[in-house]
């Protein structure tokens, strides 16, 4: 009546009715067990958007068999052997040229899409700020959206190659590889490690725009905007690539190193472009993520 409590009384949200005593938080709350990994795939898995590019990388390798097997023979390779020239030599030439027409545009756009919708769609929703509110902490919300969003990125990036090369060796057969510009011979054995690195580089190579759309997806609430604005990058970067006033400031670009991968597949390996590639796109998707936390715990979520 006086404003006193008895010993058995507590005010909700006081240190005495809480799980955690002095966090303030409700009993058996733990901000660990919230959002669950599991939850968040299978959430995704469900949505449109995920089974439908999936399908599309899935079904590529197979179109291009197609495409292969209807216009056979009316090529007319030049003096130096391209890689799309090769494409029919062995399933491991055939899931090199798939990578290679794939990975400038349609993995961009994969990785965007999975990386740039993750949070952003769920602020056109609105249904972040109920997420927030659950209460789900914000830097355990955006880990858990990252991780998933990676985890579908690095599917995507791996499947292609995968899928291709089961296709071109059904289609064409399990042959040595022969490499491009000079038309040697190696055997599949001695490339077949060498195509893993292959595809860890590719998908290390996306890791500037899965890292750029995921710091768009944390400012806005408009999926599009995110996934946009990282395949706008890729599209910029490659214009400035092709401007040779630039000189050794291309290096840095984001997209100049994405085609090192090729020299992985010579004669004579050569790995420096690889790693070169490497070091620029951890250094700017590090930076990219850090500013989308930094950007995330300040932002005042009203959708």
């Amino acid at each position: 009546m006086n404003g006193t409590h008895g010993p058995g009384t507590a005010l909700a949200g006081s240190p005495a009715s809480t799980g955690s005593p002095g966090d303030g938080s409700a009993p058996g709350y733990l901000a660990g067990r919230t959002l669950p990994l599991m939850v968040e795939v299978v959430r995704q898995f469900k949505r449109r958007r995920t089974l439908v590019m999936f399908g599309l990388l899935l079904a590529l390798p197979w179109i291009l068999v197609i495409a292969f097997k209807v216009g056979a023979g009316s090529g007319q390779p030049g003096n130096t052997l391209r890689i799309s020239d090769l494409a029919t030599e062995g399933g491991l030439n055939f899931a090199a040229f798939a990578l290679s027409v794939s990975a400038s545009f349609l993995l961009v756009v994969a990785v965007a899409l999975f990386c740039g919708d993750t949070v952003a769609s769920e602020a056109s929703w609105s249904s972040l700020r109920y997420l927030l509110a659950a209460p789900i902490p914000r830097d355990r919300l955006l880990r858990q959206k990252l991780i998933v969003a990676m985890g579908y990125s690095a599917a995507a990036v791996i499947c292609l190659p995968l899928m291709a090369l089961l296709a071109g060796t059904l289609a064409f057969g399990w042959n040595d590889v022969r490499v491009p510009g000079t038309g040697e011979t190696i055997a599949a054995l001695e490339v077949l490690p060498r195509f893993g690195v292959v595809i860890l580089y590719a998908l290390i190579s996306q890791f500037v725009v899965a890292a750029l759309a995921f710091l768009l997806s944390a400012g806005t609430d408009s999926p599009l905007g995110a996934v946009g604005g990282a395949v706008g990058l890729v599209i910029v970067s490659s214009i400035l690539q092709a401007v040779e006033a630039l000189g050794s400031l291309r290096e840095f670009l984001p997209t100049f190193w994405n085609t090192a991968w090729l020299d992985a597949l010579a004669p004579q390996p050569d790995y420096s472009g690889m790693l070169k590639g490497v070091a620029v796109s951890v250094t700017y998707s590090a930076i990219l993520i850090a500013f989308a936390f930094r950007r995330f715990r300040r932002k005042d979520v009203v959708s």
